[in-house]
C-alpha cells in the first residue's frame, strides 16, 4: 500500500528570504542562459562548441535533478496532505535544479538543430578509371568499358564529427530515460516502506557523485577545443559573464551556511573556476579577432558573403 504521510510530518514554516532567494536564482537561470540561445539562433549556427562538453553538462543536470527527485520524494507525497502553496515552496530547489537541466538542454538540441552546414555534410570523390587501372592493372577492354561509363559522381556523406554529436546526443536521451524510468520505478515500489529501502540511498548517492564527476570534467573539453580553434566561435560572452561571478556568489553562500564543508562546495568552486578560464580564454580570442579583422567564425568582417567551401554543399550539383 502507497505511504501517505500526516500533515505533521511535512514542512509546516513558511521561509520568506528562501522563497525569494529561491525564485531570484530560477529567475537568473533564465536570465543567464537566454544569450546562449539566442547567439545560436540569431547566428544560426552552433560552430565552436564540443559536442563532449554537452555530453558532460547534460548528463550531469540530468544526474543532479534525478538525485534531488529521490531525496525530495517524502516532499512530492506531502503535496496529497499540505496547500499547493506549500508544496510549491517545498519544492522550489527540485525545481531549480530542473531549470538548470531544461535550459542546458535547450542547448544541445540547439546545436543539433544549427549545426554548420560545411562541417555536417562532405564531398567524397571515387576514384578515376585510370587511377584504378594503375592500381591493379587493368586491360584495355576494361578501360575502355569504364570510359563507357563516364566519370563517376561526386557524392555527399556525412562528417564523422556530425555522426559523433548525433552518437553523443543519443546516448543523453539513453542516459536520461534508462536513469528516469528506474528512480520513479523503485520510488513507486519501495519508498513506501519507512524508512525508505537503502537502494534508493544508493541510487541517489550514485547519481550525486557521478553528476558530480560530469559536472568537474563538462568544460575541460570545450577548453580545449576553444583554446586551439583560436575562435569564440557560437559561444556566449554574456552567459558566462553572468554565470561566473553567479558561482562565486554561489558558492560563497555555501561556504558561510551553517552545516557545509569543503566536500559541498569544491564542485561548484572547480565549475566555476573552469568557466572562468573558458571565459578569459575567449575574451583573448576575441581581441586576437579584432587586431585579425575576422569575426568569431574566422570570416573577414569586410566580406558580405562566406567562403564558398562553407556553403551547404548538399545543395551542389
Amino acid at each position: 500500500m502507497s505511504y501517505t504521510p500526516s500533515p505533521s510530518e511535512c514542512p509546516a514554516t513558511h521561509d520568506v528570504p528562501t522563497l525569494v532567494l529561491s525564485l531570484l536564482l530560477c529567475t537568473g537561470l533564465i536570465i543567464s542562459y537566454l544569450p546562449q540561445h539566442l547567439r545560436i539562433i540569431t547566428t544560426k549556427t552552433s560552430e565552436g562548441f564540443s559536442p563532449w562538453y554537452l555530453l558532460l553538462g547534460a548528463t550531469s543536470s540530468a544526474s543532479g535533478m534525478l538525485n534531488l527527485l529521490i531525496v525530495q520524494w517524502p516532499l512530492f507525497r506531502c503535496c496529497r496532505v499540505i496547500s499547493a502553496g506549500r508544496c510549491f515552496e517545498s519544492l522550489l530547489g527540485f525545481y531549480q535544479v530542473t531549470l538548470q537541466w531544461f535550459l542546458f538542454t535547450v542547448i544541445l538540441v540547439l546545436y543539433l538543430a544549427y549545426f554548420p552546414k560545411h562541417l555536417k555534410y562532405q564531398r567524397t570523390m571515387p576514384l578515376e578509371p585510370d587511377v584504378i587501372d594503375r592500381d591493379y592493372g587493368a586491360t584495355d577492354s576494361s578501360r575502355s568499358e569504364g570510359a563507357v561509363a563516364g566519370r563517376p559522381k561526386v557524392k555527399v556523406d556525412t562528417t564523422p564529427e556530425w555522426r559523433l554529436a548525433v552518437t553523443l546526443a543519443v546516448v543523453v536521451f539513453l542516459h536520461l530515460s534508462l536513469l528516469f524510468l528506474l528512480s520513479i520505478s523503485l520510488l513507486l515500489i519501495l519508498s513506501s516502506t519507512i524508512p525508505p529501502h537503502p537502494f534508493l540511498s544508493y541510487l541517489a548517492t550514485f547519481l550525486g557523485v557521478s553528476g558530480t564527476i560530469l559536472a568537474v570534467l563538462q568544460y575541460a573539453p570545450q577548453i580545449y577545443r576553444t583554446y586551439h580553434s583560436k575562435l569564440v566561435g557560437a559561444l556566449s560572452l554574456g552567459t558566462m559573464a553572468i554565470q561566473v561571478p553567479g558561482s562565486v556568489l554561489f558558492v560563497l553562500s555555501l561556504v558561510f551556511r551553517p552545516g557545509t564543508n569543503w566536500t559541498s562546495w569544491l564542485a561548484y568552486a572547480v565549475t566555476g573556476g573552469m568557466q572562468g578560464a573558458l571565459l578569459i580564454i575567449c575574451l583573448l580570442w576575441k581581441r586576437r579577432q579584432k587586431e585579425l579583422g575576422i569575426d568569431d567564425f574566422g570570416n573577414p568582417l569586410n566580406s558580405a558573403h562566406h567562403d564558398d567551401e562553407r556553403q551547404p554543399l548538399i545543395n551542389d550539383d
